[in-house]
């Protein structure tokens, strides 16, 4: 009787397959999700257009749009603008991302460089770099230096933030358990810092490549004769709205491939995630 209470009993507690429920918030998303939205609100723009709902003078179909920057291409103006742009978006972005990196890790490092680098970037880090463009062609002259300049200070605030941010949310007792063993400053930099940080700066990244094209965007605007900026501001000027919105779709295009390859560096980079 006993034997068959016991039998019973472990007939109804046998083992059964759960369903993992400890994948945390390990983010995903469609492989092909996002282009098929985009191209629904590409379609229902153009039938919007075709349709004559909206008037093409204030909002071009994609056609218009894209026959624009067939256009630019064939002229081969497309090139010198985007040439022009790239270039001193280039420079400037590694100049700040290099100066940055190396503000941050000093400020995430010494306390006496973050007595006075968080001063000083607490003070200019919220003045619009744009208004700083009229002293630099003063002091730099009139050329690309001013507009490199202007993207390399934008993108240098942002950059030191972040990556002394990064280093503050590294876990202290990892870096007490190597120094507890005696490891060197440097390794514990390369082994211990540098990984934990890397997650905030490749975020970083994201921000200042973004302030990178706002930047350029609003220098070229001021004082260049060539660049996807002042390309807008003459298509804009000539109320040309089709290559208005083809300047920044080449844009929105910049935004994209930046995207992607901040994508694959974290996929390289931060592979233990």
């Amino acid at each position: 009787m006993l034997d068959r209470a016991v039998s019973e009993t472990t007939k109804d507690t046998a083992t059964r397959p759960v369903r993992f429920r400890g994948a945390g918030f390990v983010p995903a998303s469609s492989r092909f999700g996002g282009w098929v939205a985009l191209a629904l609100v590409i379609a229902l723009w153009q039938i919007a257009g075709s349709a004559r709902l909206v008037n093409p003078l204030f909002l071009p179909p994609p056609s218009a749009i894209a026959r624009a920057i067939y256009e630019l291409a064939a002229s081969g103006a497309l090139w010198q603008h985007i040439s022009a742009s790239l270039l001193r978006i280039g420079v400037g972005w590694l100049l700040g991302t290099a100066a940055g990196v190396a503000v941050g890790f000093a400020i995430g490092l010494s306390r006496l460089a973050r007595s006075v680098g968080i001063t000083f970037i607490s003070a200019l880090f919220p003045i619009p770099k744009i208004a700083l463009l009229p002293l630099l062609i003063l002091w730099l002259g009139i050329g690309e230096e001013p507009k490199i300049a202007t993207i390399a200070l934008g993108v240098f605030f942002s950059t030191a933030i972040s990556v002394y941010s990064g280093v503050d949310a590294v876990p202290r007792n990892l870096i007490r358990m190597a120094q507890s063993f005696n490891v060197p400053f440097a390794t514990i930099v390369r082994k211990v810092i540098w990984p934990g940080a890397l997650p905030s700066i490749l975020a970083g990244f994201r921000i200042t490549a973004s302030v990178a094209l706002l930047l350029v965007v609003s220098a070229e605007m001021i004082g260049a004769q060539f660049g996807i900026g002042a390309f807008v501001l003459q298509a804009g000027n000539l109320m040309q709205t089709d290559q208005l919105l083809a300047g920044v779709v080449i844009l929105s295009v910049f935004g994209l491939a930046v995207g992607r390859v901040i994508n694959w560096l974290e996929t390289r980079l931060l592979h233990w995630r």
